[in-house]
């Protein structure tokens, strides 16, 4: 049986995330080895270096075997192109991910990364609409690890509290911080302020949702490991919601899909 190393890379804003799975030709299955999830900086400085427009990557230092087949995506518009892969567009690395990891044609994705967020909605296996924001990161992982060092509390601490939310209005992830410093001084608990922290991600993405239809919602990123937002989510939809076994790795994982793509075409 003949059985192929695909290495899927998803170049984030503040974090890169890989997937190496394995290809078995003859019964046509992709399955995951290996995910690693490594600093952007990090990565760039220790394992990427720029030549001829596109970035080389030292996969030996990071442990690697050899690939058969390397495809990338990325934060915004301006990501380096891997030399010696192809790259795809981030929406499309994520509706194949979120496809495989759930088995699902119908839904609509919900992607809330480091930095920004994605409402994709995913029709017969294809995707019909979309909504992005990567302008502010008030409605992203970054916003909560803002508030969360405010309450002193780490990330998973936070995801705890969804209970008596306070209300905090700013649209700004830098003055939402002013306002959660004014609510401790009101005197608001610890509990009321971490669970108004977590509604207040969902209170902006609730008005995205009204024009994306269907039952079934799709959760990604590492906010998706927030039980809190999840929870509020959920009640604030009235959907049935869906967390993939890897949320943050999605994707990376839709990159190997495409990858797997390539190589079935190739043989062909």
């Amino acid at each position: 049986m003949s059985v192929q190393t695909i290495c899927g890379i998803d170049l984030g804003s503040r974090s890169i995330k890989m997937a190496l799975m394995q290809f078995q030709t003859e019964s046509d299955s992709l399955e995951i080895k290996r995910l690693e999830k490594l600093d952007t900086i990090r990565f760039y400085r220790e394992y990427g270096r720029k030549r001829d427009g596109k970035l080389v990557v030292n996969f030996e230092a990071l442990g690697l075997p050899e690939i058969d087949s390397l495809v990338s995506t990325g934060y915004g518009r301006n990501t380096l192109e891997l030399a010696g892969g192809e790259a795809i567009p981030e929406l499309k690395a994520h509706v194949l991910g979120a496809i495989y990891q759930t088995g699902l044609n119908d839904f609509t994705l919900v992607d809330l990364g480091g930095q920004d967020s994605k409402i994709i909605q995913v029709r017969r296996g294809k995707m019909i609409d979309f909504l992005t924001n990567d302008k502010c990161a008030a409605s992203s992982g970054r916003y909560l690890e803002n508030m969360a060092a405010v309450l002193d509390l780490s990330i998973e601490e936070l995801g705890h509290y969804a209970d008596s939310p306070v209300e905090l209005n700013s649209t700004c992830a830098v003055f939402g911080e002013s306002e959660l410093i004014g609510k401790i001084v009101e005197g608001f608990s610890l509990n009321e302020l971490a669970a108004g922290v977590n509604a207040t991600i969902v209170k902006r993405i609730l008005p995205l949702l009204r024009s994306f239809d269907g039952e079934l919602l799709v959760f990604t990123g590492g906010v998706a490991h927030n039980y809190a937002v999840t929870r509020l989510l959920q009640e604030g939809t009235g959907r049935r919601i869906i967390i993939p076994q890897e949320p943050q790795f999605n994707g990376a994982i839709g990159c190997c899909v495409k990858g797997r793509d390539l190589l079935m075409n190739y043989s062909d």
